[in-house]
């Protein structure tokens, strides 16, 4: 008889914290310095871990200031990064954008505001008739921030953010890569909850022929299963930049709770992006008139105003010493964006789209 135990439950972890305080109590002074809701996101944190895992982690941080804090949160994401990259399955991505960095997608961020509840407290939701949301699909133009958004989700959620590389999955022997992929998704159902952001979607799960043997196919297949019928608290990002070449099985409800478009920012989003990126780089941003380019940039994804900055300050850096609006205006002018080079392929995202 072959008896796979379960890994700890949130009540077990949250049984083994507690009792670990009274333990290490009556020893030496120890504060706990959490709130409610930061005792339960630690706990959510120790999820995936074993019990002896678990039990080490939180003495640890015990020990060291005889304090748990609200920073010990993000230590024990850290011990998960460590026991995801032995595995070589998974890439663990530090998060430190917000969503206050990312411009425009007001949609989004409202969708996603809304369920930030959830996520910090999952039980009280469960209580209350709901689940853990399942992922969102986001389909757009290149370079318009959708691999940031993954990041950003992660770093407000509080949750430790996992890429899957399809590239790591593929083996040569037969059978393997179907093998590694669904380990890599035992990984994730065991390390949630979780953000899990698979980049350019298109590329791991395009419907094609039978040049690789079915394999793609095959994984694909385990991969809708998966998405269906997954447990575990694992909030999936998914971006793809041609939606010709994905499957209609990917974009139907249930799979993904939504899909959203990313489109080219406005000119509004433009202003905003300059500011951001000029900020970044220790410039102020009251001393550009940021209406004059966002007005020039039209057409100009996120990623093409981040290279005009980064332009106009080599620029500045080799000759004057200083940024100026008029720098900025001249390397606009010296560049081509994506929607100019390949208009007619963003122009038939972007109909698809409307």
């Amino acid at each position: 008889v072959y008896l796979e135990l379960p890994a700890p439950s949130f009540n077990d972890q949250r049984q083994l914290l507690e009792r670990l305080i009274r333990e290490h109590s009556l020893r030496m002074p120890v504060k706990v310095e959490l709130t409610q809701e930061e005792r339960t996101r630690l706990v959510n944190n120790l999820i995936g871990l074993s019990a002896t895992e678990a039990e080490k982690v939180i003495t640890k941080l015990i020990m060291e200031d005889g304090a748990l804090r609200s920073e010990d949160v993000k230590r024990v994401a850290e011990a998960k990064r460590q026991i995801v990259e032995q595995d070589g399955l998974l890439d663990y991505w530090p998060s430190s954008e917000s969503l206050g960095e990312v411009a425009g997608l007001n949609g989004l961020k409202a969708w996603l505001a809304k369920r930030r509840a959830v996520v910090h407290d999952p039980q009280r939701a469960a209580q209350f008739g709901l689940g853990f949301p399942r992922g969102v699909l986001l389909l757009g133009v290149p370079g318009c921030g959708k691999s940031l958004c993954a990041k950003a989700v992660a770093s407000e959620w509080g949750l430790p953010l996992l890429k899957l590389d399809p590239a790591n999955l593929y083996d040569k022997y037969i059978g393997d890569s179907e093998k590694n992929f669904k380990r890599a998704l035992r990984t994730a159902e065991r390390m949630a909850p979780i953000v899990l952001w698979i980049d350019e979607l298109e590329k791991a799960f395009a419907s094609g022929g039978d040049a690789d043997g079915g394999v793609s196919k095959r994984v694909f297949g385990t991969f809708l299963s998966w998405l269906q019928e997954r447990r575990g608290d694992v909030f999936v990002i998914a971006t793809s930049n041609d939606i010709a070449q994905l499957p209609p099985e990917f974009i139907r409800k249930g799979r993904f709770d939504e899909v959203f478009f990313v489109d080219l920012p406005r000119e509004a989003a433009r202003a905003e992006i300059f500011r951001i990126h000029l900020r970044r780089r220790n410039q102020d941003p009251a001393q550009f008139d940021l209406a004059a380019l966002a007005k020039a940039t039209d057409g100009f994804s996120g990623a093409e105003i981040e290279q005009v900055v980064v332009g106009g300050l080599y620029g500045a850096f080799s000759g004057p010493g200083k940024l100026s609006t008029q720098l900025l205006l001249a390397e606009v002018g010296a560049t081509r964006p994506l929607s100019g080079t390949m208009w007619e392929k963003i122009s038939e995202l972007r109909d698809w789209a409307s």
